[in-house]
């Protein structure tokens, strides 16, 4: 009873000491900045202005890549993406799409959480502009194509959204229908022009990432090069939108389409007229390793005069692979998770050097798949038996090489004598191995083995001078300027080493061999996502996916290694195209076009739902 009296007296003395103290509820708080203290510095408005960054471009070098939800790559755990990919999202559930690294920040919630920022900013900035007008104008710029990308974003996703430019507080009616599609195109265009006109040209080297002019009007052309596609075209989506009672959300539904596409025309030659970006090595010398050269372009970490815009990372010391290409690419037969292999219909899309296309039924290609392709391939794919880097120790006895190993070895009988030791059979780790039989080699770094602990540090180039030449390539074509698109086409394959486009394509074959250009050139680089969405080619790109199996047949019952103690072969490979087994993906043309979730329309029932949902 005397213990239960001490501990009542102590307890009222604390609520009166707590009810004194009138400053308790008013602490600031330690773990990070108030809002009113960023508000005074602009040190402190810039540290704000960063975190948004993140927020607009994610983290793309993720264990899931944008790739996968395309005809570009295989996610080999699925989780989740098999679903999505077989059109099965809902306005209830897009499977693994809101959780991944890669996408987390392409949802409505992320996208919206985004806006207010940038509103939020907006709306403190002034308060200490005039302590350095030229370092807040510098922000300005920034936010206002901080903005505009989100928007994009979400006019991609989910055509006309609500444009919100107030902060919104817990009593305030924010309840907002849809702006139609080209109100929102000319909010995006409105916003990066603004950037443009506040932002510099260059930064220093120690603020390398940060958003320059350059890179605003580049983002203007990718804005209207997607405004000005099929998808928003009303003379090319009737399909998409039949029976659609709000066309204006999701597309023009007045104006000329010639109009929209030297729109885009004009913000791409925008760029070009600076002259102040070129293509990378544009003209390869005769004797030059036209291949390797590109693979170390993207494995640089200084930036180039290609690079417009970039997303930088810092190294740390972690062996967690969720947003680290090293280990999220690597092959299983280097501990790698081999997350993201390349689908076989990507690399067979692949020209020959001499331009001609690869075919699985001419005997010659089939014989020697790997040989005499477009430099691209070799820079952004690994295949059975190209060197790589140098094998963790427990598999470097099994293969002093260092070279892939994606096939298997077959007795005369038909029995397996040996898998390779990046196939799912293979000695190494076995759950991870690729079923298209790639693995990815672009932007790894292969000085970093997965057993290091080591994080790569090599930016993601989100968009290079290649992607606005060919934006203005795509446009001209459509103008019907086909000599012009030819001649900006053909820029970017002579860096590649790849012949010339012949004067007499034109017309559709040309839009087809631009789309095949983009398809090659920005592999990777989460490009395809969105095009097969813009260009209407769904139900092309949504099929059952294939890779490779290859053999080696020996007259014996066992050998000691997947490869001869000389590092040659066991004979002649076959290759044989196959299908990879549970990856049939299905389009539905609901996909065009994101569902605005369940729940946002029960919290406002001004919002119309998008077609299918």
């Amino acid at each position: 009873m005397k213990k239960l009296l001490i501990k009542t007296i102590i307890f009222f003395c604390l609520c009166i000491h707590v009810a004194c103290d009138k400053d308790f509820l008013d602490l600031e708080p330690l773990g990070e900045y108030s809002e009113t203290n960023v508000w005074k510095d602009l040190n402190l408005a810039e540290t704000f202005v960063n975190k948004m960054y993140i927020n607009v471009f994610g983290t793309p070098f993720a264990a899931w890549r944008l790739s996968d939800y395309s005809d570009e790559s295989h996610f080999v755990p699925d989780w989740g993406t098999g679903n999505f990919n077989k059109g099965l999202i809902t306005s209830d559930n897009l499977y693994t799409w809101p959780a991944t690294y890669a996408t987390a920040h392409l949802n409505w919630n992320s996208l919206y959480a985004n806006i207010r920022q940038t509103n939020i900013f907006f709306s403190k900035i002034e308060e200490i502009a005039a302590d350095d007008p030229d370092f807040s104008n510098r922000l300005k710029g920034e936010v206002y194509f901080m903005r505009a990308a989100t928007y994009h974003y979400l006019t991609t996703l989910y055509g006309g959204v609500p444009i919100v430019t107030d902060v919104y507080g817990l009593n305030d009616d924010f309840l907002l229908p849809r702006n139609n599609y080209a109100e929102c195109i000319d909010f995006i265009v409105s916003q990066l022009d603004s950037a443009a006109s506040l932002l510099p040209e260059s930064y220093s080297a120690d603020r390398a990432g940060r958003i320059t002019k350059g890179g605003a009007l580049g983002f203007k052309a990718k804005v209207l090069v997607y405004a000005a596609s099929d998808l928003h075209n009303p003379e090319k989506n009737g399909a998409v939108l039949h029976g659609y009672t709000n066309p204006e959300l999701l597309g023009y539904t007045n104006g000329s389409a010639t109009d929209r596409w030297r729109l885009a025309k004009n913000a791409a030659k925008a760029v070009i007229d600076m002259q102040t970006y070129n293509l990378y090595a544009a003209d390869p010398a005769e004797g030059d390793s036209i291949p390797q050269i590109i693979a170390d372009y993207f494995l640089m970490k200084e930036l180039t005069a290609e690079d417009m815009i970039t997303i930088h990372y810092t190294p740390k010391t972690s062996t967690g692979g969720w947003v680290d290409p090293v280990i999220a690419s690597n092959p299983n037969g280097y501990h790698g998770t081999g997350n993201q292999n390349p689908i076989g219909d990507l690399v067979d899309d692949y020209e020959m050097k001499d331009g001609s296309k690869f075919d699985w039924e001419n005997p010659v290609h089939k014989a020697n798949p790997y040989v005499d392709r477009d430099a691209r391939f070799y820079a952004t794919v690994l295949y059975e038996g190209v060197q790589w880097a140098t094998r963790p120790s427990d598999a470097l006895v099994m293969d002093p090489y260092s070279k892939i190993q994606t096939g298997y070895v077959y007795g005369t009988n038909g029995t397996l004598i040996k898998a390779g030791l990046d196939t799912r059979k293979g000695p190494i780790e076995d759950w991870n191995g690729s079923y298209s039989g790639y693995y990815l080699r672009k932007a790894v770094d292969p000085t970093i083995s997965p057993t290091d602990g080591k994080k790569q540090d090599i930016p993601f180039r989100y968009m290079r001078y290649a992607e606005i030449l060919l934006i203005y390539a795509e446009a001209c074509n459509e103008l019907g300027e086909d000599a012009e698109a030819r001649d900006y086409v053909n820029r970017v394959r002579k860096r590649a080493g790849q012949p010339n486009l012949s004067e007499a394509i034109s017309g559709d074959a040309l839009r087809k061999a631009i789309r095949h250009e983009r398809r090659i050139e920005l592999a990777f680089e989460d490009h395809r996502f969105w095009d097969v969405r813009r260009w209407l080619i769904g139900p092309e790109a949504a099929h059952q996916t294939h890779g490779v199996d290859i053999r080696y047949t020996v007259n014996r019952t066992q050998v000691a290694s997947y490869r001869q103690p000389d590092g040659s072969t066991w004979g002649t490979p076959v290759y044989n195209r196959i299908q990879i087994p549970g990856d049939l993906r299905i389009w539905e043309n609901k996909l065009y076009f994101f569902p605005i979730m369940r729940d946002e329309i029960l919290k406002n029932d001004l919002l119309i739902q998008n077609p299918g949902y």
